[in-house]
C-alpha cells in the first residue's frame, strides 16, 4: 500500500490489544489510543508505544493526527462510537457486530454515507487469505453449485454472571459475540436469508447460552449453524456442493487450512495458512485500502451487508426472545 493511515483507537480492552499488535506487526501507525479512564489509556499507549493518549473518547476522535478510528468498546456503545467517530471526520472500523440492532446499523451507516466517510464492521474473518481463496474456490465452480454450509462457533467462556459475555447490559450472550461468525459466513456465500429459524436456552442473565440457527435461501440453499458459550465444539465449517464440499480446519475463523474434496473423498487441493499473529491486520489494511483508493464501498464486505447481517441477527433475537436493557 502507498499510504497507511494514522490510527486511533477507541477502548483498551483485550480485541483492542489483538488489533493493535497486528496493525504494528503489518507495518501500521497507531498515534492515539482513547479510553474512559486516562490511566487505562497511558498504560496501553506505554505498552505498545502510542504517542498520544487520552482520558476520553472525545479527546481522542478530535485528535488531528488521528485518520482512522477502531472501535472497540463493548457491543451497545459501538453506535454511539462509531457516530462520534465519523461525526468527527474520521473513517471507522467498527468492531463486530456492527451494532446492537438494525436501527443503530443504519444510523451509522447513514451517516457514513453523508460525510463521505468510510465505515467498515470488524469481521476480520472475512478479510482472512483462506476465506479469500474459498471465495476463489466456490466461484470457480470446483466444488458445483454450492448447496449447504455448516457451521459452528461454541466455546466454553466464564460463568461469572458479572462477565460481560453474561451481562445483558453489555449485548452479552452467544449470538452476537460467537454466533456471528457462522451468521457472516453464510451471508458470504449466500447472501441475506428468505428463511430464519432460531432455537435457544437461556443463561440464569437471561442472555443466549446456546442456539440453533436454520437459514433458507430462495435458491433451495441452507445454513445450518450453531452457537454457545458454555460449551467448547470443534469449530469447523463445510461448505458442501453438488460436485464436492470444502472441510474447513478448527479454528475455522482464525488463520486456519482447510481441504477441497471431489464427490468420492479424493483430495483436490489441500490449503495451508502462514498469517503471522491473530490475522486482524487484513481487516485495516481493507478499510486503508479503501480510503486511498476513494472507493465508496466495500466488495468483500459492504456496509448494506453488515446492516443485513444485523436484521438477521435481530430477527434471531425476536424469535428466541432476547431483549437487550439498552435497547
Amino acid at each position: 500500500m502507498a499510504e497507511r493511515l494514522r490510527w486511533g483507537v477507541i477502548g483498551t480492552g483485550w480485541i483492542a490489544q489483538q488489533q493493535v499488535a497486528d496493525l504494528l506487526v503489518d507495518g501500521g501507525v497507531v498515534t492515539a489510543v482513547g479510553s474512559r479512564a486516562a490511566e487505562s489509556a497511558r498504560d496501553f499507549a506505554d505498552r505498545y508505544g502510542i504517542p498520544s493518549a487520552y482520558g476520553s473518547y472525545e479527546e481522542l476522535v478530535a485528535d488531528p493526527e488521528v485518520d482512522a478510528v477502531y472501535v472497540a468498546t463493548p457491543h451497545p456503545f459501538h453506535a454511539s462510537n462509531a457516530l462520534l467517530a465519523l461525526n468527527a471526520g474520521k473513517h471507522v472500523l467498527v468492531e463486530k457486530p456492527f451494532t446492537i440492532n438494525a436501527a443503530e446499523a443504519r444510523e451509522v451507516v447513514e451517516l457514513a454515507g453523508e460525510r463521505g466517510l468510510v465505515v467498515l464492521e470488524a469481521m476480520w474473518t472475512r478479510f482472512l487469505p483462506h476465506m479469500g481463496r474459498i471465495r476463489e474456490i466456490v466461484a470457480a465452480g470446483v466444488i458445483g453449485e454450492v448447496r449447504s454450509l455448516i457451521a459452528d462457533h461454541n466455546q466454553d467462556l466464564p460463568k461469572d454472571p458479572k462477565h460481560r459475555i453474561n451481562d445483558p447490559e453489555l449485548g452479552g450472550g452467544a449470538l452476537l459475540d460467537l454466533g456471528i461468525y457462522p451468521v457472516s459466513f453464510s451471508f458470504d456465500l449466500f447472501g441475506a436469508p428468505a428463511v430464519v429459524k432460531a432455537i435457544s436456552s437461556p443463561t440464569s442473565t437471561g442472555v443466549d447460552r446456546q442456539t440453533g440457527i436454520l437459514f433458507g435461501y430462495r435458491g433451495g440453499e441452507q445454513a445450518v449453524l450453531h452457537t454457545a458459550l458454555d460449551t467448547a465444539g470443534p469449530n469447523t465449517a463445510v461448505v458442501v456442493g453438488t460436485g464436492g464440499r470444502i472441510e474447513i480446519d478448527p479454528v475455522w475463523y482464525m488463520p486456519t487450512g482447510f481441504t477441497v474434496y471431489d464427490p468420492s473423498g479424493a483430495v483436490v487441493e489441500r490449503y495451508d495458512s502462514d498469517v503471522p499473529g491473530r490475522g486482524m491486520q487484513f481487516q485495516a489494511r481493507e478499510l486503508e485500502r479503501l480510503v486511498v483508493e476513494g472507493a465508496a464501498d466495500d466488495d468483500l464486505l459492504p456496509p448494506g451487508q453488515s446492516v443485513a447481517v444485523i436484521e438477521a441477527l435481530d430477527e434471531i433475537r425476536r424469535q428466541i426472545g432476547l431483549v437487550y436493557p439498552t435497547e
